[in-house]
């Protein structure tokens, strides 16, 4: 306790006499209490409530290193410097982004070509109907499915129009064409199992990640 300065906190503990002891106070006057109390040599001291001094302050003065209570750190590093911020200027709406992404290297999105689908879907064997007691068309739901897999996980698109899922499907979606089929991709939106995208191009669906995994 010698080295210790400032307030302290003494502690002692013995379980088996059930015995606790806590001294708190300036580390002399808690020192020569310990020595009166016969406890030197057990026990822990620590000190509390010890300001912290700022760190990395190499170059500045004793006085410099203790700042004002409510003012700002001692050392801030450099002052920034806007001359070296680069500044890129342009008339709105002359962003060309084309060629900004071709700068960069990345391929825009293509939407999947529907007589492609189709030839992939030529390719699965029939899947089996869905098991779910709340659809209307198992089997017309699982092909939909198979090609929901095919252009997100192939393909990378996150929907399909309603003319490319009739055109790609055909009569595996059990002769369902047109607003019937709208009515019937909207039911499947109601249930959580699709997602409905508005475009310029017409509704898009995509499909639901938990719908995918069942």
């Amino acid at each position: 306790m010698a080295d210790l300065r400032g307030t302290v906190r003494y502690r002692f503990r013995h379980e088996v006499d059930d015995v606790h002891v806590v001294i708190e106070g300036e580390a002399a006057w808690v020192s020569g209490l310990v020595e009166n109390l016969d406890l030197k040599g057990v026990g822990w001291t620590m000190p509390i409530a010890r300001a912290s001094r700022p760190q990395n302050l190499t170059g500045l003065s004793d006085e410099d290193e203790t700042p004002e209570e409510d003012g700002p750190p001692a050392d801030m590093g450099p002052a920034p410097d806007p001359s070296r911020i680069p500044v890129v200027r342009r008339p709105i709406g002359q962003l060309d982004l084309e060629s900004e992404v071709d700068r960069i290297g990345l391929q825009p999105m293509q939407r999947p070509d529907p007589i492609e689908l189709m030839e992939v879907i030529e390719g699965i064997e029939r899947p089996f109907p869905v098991k779910d007691p709340t659809s209307v068309d198992p089997q017309a739901e699982a092909w939909l499915k198979e090609l929901m897999e095919v252009v997100v996980r192939e393909h990378g698109a996150t929907a399909m129009r309603t003319e490319d899922i009739e055109e790609v499907l055909g009569e595996r979606l059990g002769d369902r064409t047109g607003g019937v089929l709208e009515v019937w991709l909207n039911s499947l939106f109601s249930a959580g199992k699709l997602v409905k995208v508005h475009g310029g191009q017409g509704t898009g669906w995509g499909p639901s990640p938990s719908w995918l995994k069942v």
